[in-house]
């Protein structure tokens, strides 16, 4: 075997690994939900998404908890995009590790993030704490609101797959005591 084909093998058989790995790592909607309703197995269910945007957008209570990975700076304005900038919050790897003591579970523990479509909150905050010692952490492909139409008279609006175009549980009631909060 040629040092160009061994290379090569070497690079699929890395390319074969993301792939796993990237697999293991997304989790349907109907799929997270699933695992919250069964009591074989502990498993974390976290809303990754700014409490305000929660308010706005809408809420399940099959969440265990609300802990944003990246939160609104209201103290700054970005003029050019017409948007507050998010900025990560520091302490989301110590929250999800604390809410997980606080119920008694290991780092081994299945940790489920969800966000508004899972691509800039959901999986980022999943392989951030799977770098952090969560080896099962996970999060929900297309997240809570999912993916926009492309074509329609409704384009834009996210009104495919995730959470809550999946005839999943939720509301646009908020729950005191598993959003974040900062008065407590």
């Amino acid at each position: 075997m040629t040092y160009f084909q061994r290379l090569l093998g070497g690079a699929l058989l890395s390319l074969a690994a993301f792939s796993v790995q990237a697999v293991e790592l997304a989790i349907s909607a109907e799929d997270a939900y699933a695992k919250t309703q069964q009591t074989a197995e502990p498993v974390l269910l976290v809303d990754v998404r700014d409490p305000v945007e929660i308010m706005f957008v809408g809420f399940t209570d099959a969440v265990d908890t609300n802990i944003p990975f990246l939160m609104a700076d209201r103290t700054q304005w970005n003029a050019e995009r017409n948007i507050f900038p998010m900025e990560r919050n520091p302490e989301f790897v110590e929250q999800v590790k604390a809410e997980l003591a606080r119920r008694g579970w290991d780092e081994q523990t299945e940790v489920i993030t969800m966000c508004r479509s899972g691509s800039e909150r959901g999986e980022p905050s999943a392989v951030v704490l799977r770098e952090a010692g969560l080896p099962n952490a996970r999060f929900v492909v297309n997240g809570f609101q999912g993916g926009a139409l492309s074509e329609g008279p409704q384009a834009g609006m996210r009104l495919k797959n995730g959470w809550q175009n999946s005839g999943l549980p939720w509301s646009s009631k908020l729950n005191g005591d598993k959003i974040y909060r900062t008065d407590r």
